[in-house]
């Protein structure tokens, strides 16, 4: 995890916070062909092997390229690196897990990542399969979905209101807790 001093939390919530983002934050269509982790064709951005298959070049960051469209994680992410945290390439499950660049929190602030499911699932790790968010502010959670097709900003409520979504799994932040 990395924070950029320069870049600072959003003042202001939901949709104003919103409007705010640059437009290539704003525009992004859904795709969940292109999510973490994904290989070409369904993320040209990013080499396994090097960049541009060039050997000894470092692999493009998968998020940096969105004009192909998202998954819900890969475009939290992008919102989250526009402000300067960095958040590695990890799968709602992985993300759940991890304790290494994040850590859970029982109240979500803004620029958190949310996480929802439709509740565990037998042979599935907590967290597989979890939509991800990024909470703006009271209330106010900005993600990218395929009913919504655009980046849109929801209330709580509205992802209680849909099965799939139904179940609240919790709040992550960037970096370690204090004391790890």
């Amino acid at each position: 995890m990395f924070r950029d001093p320069g870049r600072q939390v959003p003042t202001v919530h939901g949709a104003v916070a919103f409007r705010q983002l640059p437009e290539a934050l704003r525009n992004v269509t859904y795709s969940g062909a292109r999510h973490p982790g994904a290989t070409t064709p369904e993320c040209p951005s990013y080499a396994a092997d090097g960049a541009a298959g060039v050997p000894g070049l470092a692999a493009p960051d998968p998020f940096d390229d969105l004009a192909g469209g998202a998954n819900c994680q890969r475009y939290a992410y992008a919102v989250l690196r526009h402000f300067g945290l960095l958040i590695p390439p990890l799968r709602s499950a992985e993300l759940w897990a991890d304790e290494r660049a994040t850590h859970r929190v029982d109240r979500p602030r803004p620029l958190d990542l949310v996480l929802f499911d439709g509740g565990p699932a037998d042979g599935r790790p907590p967290g597989y399969g979890a939509h991800v968010g990024v909470h703006l502010g009271p209330d106010q959670v900005l993600h990218l979905c395929r009913e919504a097709g655009r980046p849109a900003v929801w209330r709580y409520a509205d992802f209680a209101a849909r099965p799939r979504y139904g179940r609240f799994l919790g709040a992550k932040r960037a970096g370690r807790a204090e004391g790890r």
